[in-house]
């Protein structure tokens, strides 16, 4: 079987078990995935998110912000010294 054909037999709920699988280290019958196993299921769930699901809904997105033209990526609030309490 090749990636086009493992994808094309991919729904979201399949994908969703896949990824809980790869999270936790087991199949839903609570037998340990092998390392091999692991590896493929987290390629199908890539691959199959990248063909399915916009760029902000996949795992691992990371929203970086935009930034405009001179704009500075610090607090403009002075930054105050307390001492540290010990209690």
């Amino acid at each position: 079987m090749n990636i086009e054909q493992m994808l094309s037999v991919l729904d979201h709920d399949i994908v969703a078990r896949l990824k809980t699988a790869v999270e936790i280290g087991k199949w839903p019958n609570g037998v340990a995935l092998t390392a091999e196993q692991r590896q493929i299921c987290m390629q199908a769930v890539i691959a199959w998110e990248h063909q399915n699901l916009a760029e902000t809904e996949r795992s691992g997105y990371i929203d970086k912000g935009t930034k405009h033209e001179g704009e500075v990526c610090e607090d403009d609030q002075p930054q105050q010294d307390l001492p540290i309490r010990f209690i």
